[in-house]
């Protein structure tokens, strides 16, 4: 009975007996949740992918874009070139329709008895511009329906002179109704069509010359870069890497492409303003002195023609183009304008002192000194200065025509290569986390 009966040792619980293996499952669950919270907690080789079609599209859409801003101003140029050319060319119809007037004009006091060297001059003239206008429509066909109508008009204007000719032949004096009327259809009809082509091509050329674009091209490339950078921003973030090498090469790439189009585009623009304000001005101030010489010759003498009028009609309108030809001149072609207005001055002062004969006489001598010969050593002079300044302008908005292709192609490929790069650098990052 002094035995007493000792409680049953209870057995160990299944839970007790577990619990060591249990108690590492509180850090692995911890390690869990942080990977759970983590940056990797998103479908990052979606994110990946995303990432790499947007850089992708920036590189290709910049390289495109900007080619296409370079091709552009390229044509622009070449317009400038072309509208330039039309220019100098509607210029020289002028020049040489009144310069034809000038020479029958000048024969019509020779009585009748027209020299045929002059005859000549004035067919060769008009000739010159049918064949000139012709060309004028093929080059611009804009100005095609106007170039007819000013055919037309050169046509009424030769008739007159021809109806004149012939009344001047048999010492008619109706002959200079028919004069004064080519003269009236010249200026109020043919001159008013050729000013109009004159300023409308002007226009044209001058609005071309501002066909570079370079800011355009900084813009398309700084958009690429924005892009670039966020996107290397979003693959840092999540790789603990601050630079992604593809994306670094990519947005260099584009940068240099960027620079170098933009720079070329400046360059180009200051070239364009270089020679609108050289060659360009040049060619059209000789050829509008070319005009005004050749139109205030005509009325020095048309004021003979029609006698008692050449001091109250015609001395306006004389001074009034010799003017303008000594705005438009300095040097040589000066010079030889100067020359011939002292022959008008010798002209008009015999006329308005009764000497009328005298001063048809010195209008119609052929020697070295004469008016005819003074008159076309400035034209002579003029047009060659017109065809020179007028070259040279054209060939200058043209300069640099291959360059300019050349860097739009370079820009494609540099964009493709660019786009290569990005892809290459996001593919690495997407191998480290597989």
């Amino acid at each position: 009975m002094s035995q007493t009966a000792s409680a049953p040792v209870p057995a160990p619980s299944a839970a007790s007996s577990s619990a060591p293996s249990s108690a590492p499952s509180v850090p692995q669950a911890q390690g869990s949740a942080a990977r759970a919270t983590g940056p990797f907690s998103e479908n990052v080789p979606r994110l990946l992918n995303r990432l790499q079609a947007l850089a992708v599209a920036a590189c290709l859409v910049f390289g495109v874009a900007a080619a296409v801003v370079q091709v552009l101003s390229w044509q622009a140029a070449g317009r400038a070139a072309d509208n330039t050319e039309q220019v100098v060319l509607v210029q020289r119809i002028q020049s040489l329709l009144l310069r034809a007037d000038a020479v029958a004009t000048n024969s019509y006091l020779s009585d009748g008895l027209e020299p045929a060297d002059a005859r000549a001059e004035y067919d060769e003239a008009i000739d010159d511009v049918l064949r000139l206008i012709t060309l004028a429509a093929e080059a611009q066909p804009a100005d095609r329906n106007v170039l007819v109508e000013l055919n037309q008009k050169v046509s009424a204007y030769t008739n007159a002179v021809s109806q004149a000719r012939d009344y001047n032949r048999q010492q008619l004096p109706i002959g200079i109704a028919y004069l004064n009327e080519a003269g009236s259809t010249l200026r109020t009809e043919a001159q008013p069509i050729l000013t109009a082509l004159v300023d409308t091509n002007s226009a044209r050329a001058e609005d071309e010359m501002h066909g570079q674009h370079p800011f355009w091209l900084l813009g398309l490339g700084l958009l690429a870069l924005l892009v670039l950078f966020w996107a290397n921003r979003q693959v840092a973030q999540r790789f603990r890497r601050r630079f992604n090498l593809g994306l670094v090469v990519a947005a260099a790439v584009v940068a240099v492409l960027a620079v170098v189009t933009a720079g070329h585009a400046v360059l180009k623009n200051n070239d364009d303003d270089a020679t609108r304000d050289g060659a360009y001005t040049e060619a059209i101030e000789a050829a509008t002195a070319r005009t005004a010489a050749n139109n205030a010759a005509a009325f020095d003498s048309l004021g003979l023609v029609n006698r008692g009028s050449g001091q109250s009609l015609y001395e306006p309108l004389y001074d009034a183009q010799s003017q303008l030809v000594l705005d438009n001149t300095d040097g040589e072609l000066q010079q030889l304008w100067r020359a011939y207005d002292g022959v008008h001055d010798k002209i008009r002062g015999d006329d308005n002192d009764g000497r009328w004969n005298a001063a048809v006489a010195t209008a119609i001598s052929t020697d070295a000194q004469s008016p005819r010969a003074r008159l076309a050593s400035f034209d002579d002079a003029a047009a060659a200065v017109v065809d020179s300044a007028g070259q040279e302008a054209s060939d200058g908005f043209r300069d640099g025509e291959i360059l300019s292709i050349a860097l739009a192609i370079i820009t494609l490929l540099g964009a493709i290569l660019a786009a290569g790069a990005a892809t290459r650098g996001i593919d690495v990052r997407r191998r480290e986390f597989s």
